[in-house]
């Protein structure tokens, strides 16, 4: 009897597919992985790191004047109405002193119920009108305070001092910050045997304006009052990055 050859080849070849189907089942996965990039680690130069600080005093050139104008009513309205009055009376003895309109402005408005000592009942209202007035010259400044509060009706008075144009102490202080730095760079560049080179970077860090305390005066000024004045402290600090020569 004879075999066909069709059946046994296609027996043979359904048993290598599934051989196939198992190794491939029981193989392990492989991964790819690309290659991380080189890293270049950049070259480092050296240098004299150092930071430096300067103040520098000077006599203000400005007095920031604060007064306030206040009323109190039995109603809202009232208040405001007598409050408007008031600050009519103030800002005109002001302007008569020679404050320019650009020198006079509103700080603050308020207006507000008043309360009995139980604080359950509104015994009336209160309005007030906060001005500030920039007086440019501070050997005056008392003078300018009596005739505010005396003539013209002013509570809550207080003074502080300034710069008008702070930039010209600023680039003082600016520059000995930066003198103040290149001094400490030659004595670290002595100390370790190298030789200060040329600047690499600079950074302002900070600058500030420290003025006097201001001063309250309330409504008891008197006439010619003497306003001390003091100094004005302007600080700046730099970094400054030195290459070694």
């Amino acid at each position: 009897m004879r075999v066909s050859a069709a059946p046994v080849a296609i027996a043979i070849a359904c048993a290598l597919a599934v051989a196939a189907i198992v190794i491939a089942g029981t193989r392990p996965s492989t991964l790819f992985a690309i290659p991380s990039a080189t890293i270049s680690s950049a070259t480092i130069e050296p240098a004299i790191l150092t930071s430096g600080d300067a103040i520098v005093s000077r006599k203000p050139d400005l007095a920031v004047v604060s007064s306030g104008i206040e009323s109190q009513q039995s109603t809202a309205a009232a208040a405001q109405a007598d409050l408007e009055t008031k600050t009519a009376k103030l800002i005109s003895r002001i302007k008569a002193l020679g404050v320019a309109d650009k020198d006079l402005g509103t700080t603050g408005y308020w207006v507000g119920p008043v309360y009995s000592s139980t604080g359950q009942t509104i015994t009336g209202y209160r309005a007030s009108h906060q001005l500030q007035i920039r007086w440019h010259n501070v050997d005056t400044v008392g003078k300018a305070l009596d005739a505010i509060v005396q003539e013209g009706g002013a509570t809550n008075v207080t003074v502080s001092f300034g710069f008008g144009d702070p930039k010209s102490a600023q680039a003082e202080a600016r520059s000995l910050a930066i003198a103040d730095a290149r001094a400490k760079a030659q004595a670290m560049a002595s100390a370790a045997g190298v030789k200060l080179g040329q600047v690499i970077r600079i950074s302002d860090l900070a600058t500030s304006t420290r003025p006097p305390m201001p001063l309250s005066l309330g409504a008891a000024v008197k006439e010619d009052a003497q306003v001390p004045v003091g100094q004005v402290d302007v600080q700046v600090s730099v970094e400054v990055d030195y290459a070694i020569g």
